[in-house]
């Protein structure tokens, strides 16, 4: 028997009203519409009106199933059900960002007129800093979290790195919301700062492999 639950019921709810909005406007739309903006927040790309509304109902309706699957087919998938609470709110956040995301494309080419990256900076922020609370929370497994030779090879490493992690993912929450007082250097608080942490914690968690093996 499957059994559905809330969140991925509110998940499938907000993929059918993605298709539906899809489905209302197609006949309201202009042929080609605003699909992608440069970091001014201006602009520059531009899809067919089918691929610009249907594009992320169906990346989204693609994806979501693989929320599901993963931890059924993780070797370590026991560990998942341990934080799986956390997991799901992730997971219900990143499809709250997709949407979010789809509404602002929607509203561009409605007529409304905004700098499209200062409307993403906040919504980015609560991503994350969501994704700093799964960190702190996750245990080992092959497909959530920070995922290296040395934090698969080694609880204590993997333990260590997630804390470090998810501390580092809440400050960068903060930091990313710079963007909304200096707009022109919005993108260098989303992008510098992560890249930081991604190289920082790779390296971090080889380091402590390296004591561990040494004790």
């Amino acid at each position: 028997m499957i059994i559905i639950k809330k969140i991925e019921l509110i998940i499938i709810f907000i993929i059918f009203v993605s298709f539906f909005i899809a489905l209302f406007l197609y006949p309201k739309m202009p042929e080609m519409m605003v699909f992608h903006w440069n970091c001014q927040g201006q602009p520059d790309g531009y899809l067919p009106k089918f691929w610009a509304l249907f594009l992320m109902p169906i990346i989204s309706l693609c994806i979501f199933p693989l929320f599901i699957i993963f931890p059924k087919i993780d070797p370590l998938g026991d560990n998942i059900e341990k934080f799986r609470k956390y997991f799901d709110m992730f997971i219900l956040s990143s499809f709250l960002f997709l949407f979010y995301l789809y509404f602002l494309t929607i509203f561009w080419n409605l007529g409304l007129t905004f700098n499209f990256v200062m409307f993403l900076i906040p919504a980015f922020s609560f991503l994350f800093f969501w994704t700093g609370i799964l960190l702190e929370k996750a245990k080992r497994n092959w497909f959530v979290g920070i995922r290296t030779p040395w934090t698969l090879s080694n609880e204590r490493v993997w333990e260590k790195t997630h804390k470090i992690g998810g501390k580092l993912f809440k400050i960068l929450a903060i930091i990313s919301l710079l963007g909304t007082i200096f707009p022109n250097l919005a993108i260098f608080f989303l992008v510098v700062p992560l890249f930081l942490i991604i190289i920082y914690l790779f390296i971090y968690s080889y380091l402590e492999y390296k004591k561990e093996i040494k004790i």
